[in-house]
């Protein structure tokens, strides 16, 4: 989990108070995480964001959204999966990303393990079933509250990392996990006060 901005205590109005840290962090929250998510492009973005999430606060991240929108192909693994080494000495010239080397080696790596695990699942139309086998299949409604916080890992989490790294895909580690299984909407950890909850819950059960 990211500290403090996911963070599940409660604000006054009863929003997720991270939510209230800055106006991204407002705008993810209200209009991105925890909606189930229905495509594994989206998916992919997620993991290569929380990726580069790692010591760093997740603003820092979205803040550079875009840049890596437009730097990393896209997020299309496809795409991704040839860079070469001279694309990423390129790569880390550019200020509009965070530049970090073996972040961006991870995202290659990830990005051939991601079109393996395709090939294997029967393609994309696999990838989403085999990331919520993770939950039961179904988006988790956690019921999240100030006693009932949300944890840094879940057995859920350790089982995907342990997964995924056998997969060859790397720094995908529980904590990781849990941060994608949270932002893709696989749990649902907005607070039950929380206006988004309900709204998540609604899209879940349109699944």
């Amino acid at each position: 989990m990211i500290t403090p901005p996911f963070a599940t205590s409660g604000s006054t109005t009863g929003r997720c108070a991270w939510a209230e840290h800055n106006e991204l962090l407002g705008a993810f929250h209200d209009h991105e995480w925890g909606e189930p998510v229905a495509e594994a492009s989206i998916l992919f973005e997620y993991l290569v964001l929380h990726t580069f999430q790692l010591g760093f606060d997740f603003p820092v991240v979205l803040k550079r959204r875009e840049g890596f929108r437009e730097l990393l192909a896209n997020f299309e693994p496809e795409r991704i999966a040839r860079f070469t080494d001279d694309d990423l000495a390129e790569l880390l010239l550019n200020p509009r990303i965070l530049r970090n080397r073996r972040k961006l080696e991870a995202t290659v790596q990830n990005a051939r393990a991601w079109l393996r695990l395709q090939a294997e699942v029967g393609g994309e139309a696999g990838l989403l079933p085999f990331f919520y086998q993770y939950v039961g299949g179904r988006p988790v409604d956690n019921q999240r509250s100030a006693a009932n916080p949300a944890p840094l890992t879940t057995p859920q989490s350790e089982a995907m990392s342990k997964d995924l790294k056998r997969r060859g895909f790397v720094m995908t580690g529980p904590m990781t996990c849990y941060n994608i299984l949270q932002t893709a909407g696989l749990v649902n950890d907005h607070l039950l006060s929380c206006p988004r909850h309900a709204e998540c819950k609604a899209l879940a059960a349109q699944l």
